[in-house]
């Protein structure tokens, strides 16, 4: 089983960039397909990106593609989610996932996660 530990959240100003980064551990944790999502209050929790365990494949949703980049390094059983011109609707709890497969987008595909990290974007 993996364990996954998100961090790197925060408060930003509009504009600005941020990273986040989800530490994996656990048997075979680098084999994972590993994906963000976010939820924002009172909203349900919606897809940010995916990436598979060889990073060959990777999704974005639209609201965030070109501003966000996902990445692994399975050396060090992490990933990250590095995001830039952050704007007022990106604020969420951002959360890490882990499936075994390919990638998929759903939140009901992923069977472990992190415990998220609160982003916050003031305008």
């Amino acid at each position: 089983q993996v364990q996954l530990v998100e961090s790197g959240g925060g408060l930003v100003q509009a504009g600005d960039s941020l990273r986040l980064s989800c530490a994996a551990s656990g048997r075979a944790a680098s084999r994972y397909t590993m994906g963000w999502f976010r939820q924002a209050p009172g909203m349900t929790r919606e897809f940010v990106a995916a990436i598979s365990w060889s990073g060959d494949s990777i999704y974005y949703a639209a609201s965030v593609k070109g501003r966000f980049t996902i990445s692994r390094d399975n050396a060090e059983r992490e990933v990250y989610l590095q995001m830039n011109s952050l704007k007022p609707e990106d604020t969420a709890v951002y959360y890490c996932a882990a499936r075994q497969g390919i990638v998929r987008t759903a939140p009901y595909e992923y069977n472990t996660w992190g415990q998220g990290t609160q982003v916050t974007v003031s305008s």
